[in-house]
């Protein structure tokens, strides 16, 4: 009986965690845009919106399918699994989508490539 309790709450965290890196991920390229002012007009705010509807419930998918998979390893490896794969997306999504070189920013805060002064260098952009 425990161990369906265990397996439970490890479906379930893996999934909250997938939606919660899925909502990180649009929230962090939506502050890029706009501290750059690139790409933050009606067209660009929709278009993140409309990738927030398929990339929270999508990071949550993923995070339970990599859990099911890791987890026959080892439970620590599961969740250091799931925990990677969320930031390798988080990180990746921001570059893809939060900071748009090229883009004609207004705001005067950024470089060329829109990448805010705040992401760390060490980080890709």
């Amino acid at each position: 009986m425990a161990g369906h309790r265990v397996r439970w709450q490890g479906l379930a965290a893996s999934a909250l965690g997938g939606a919660l890196a899925g909502y990180l991920a649009h929230d962090l390229a939506a502050s890029a845009r706009a501290y750059c002012d690139a790409g933050w007009e009606a067209g660009g705010k929709f278009e993140l919106f409309f990738e927030m509807l398929l990339l929270v419930p999508g990071c949550a998918v993923l995070a339970l399918l990599v859990w099911l998979l890791a987890r026959r390893v080892n439970p620590v490896v599961g969740v250091a699994a799931v925990v990677l794969v969320l930031w390798a997306v988080v990180v990746w999504y921001f570059a893809a989508q939060g900071t748009l070189a090229g883009y004609p920013g207004d705001s005067g805060l950024c470089g060329p490539d829109n990448v805010p002064p705040w992401w760390p260098a060490w980080l890709p952009s």
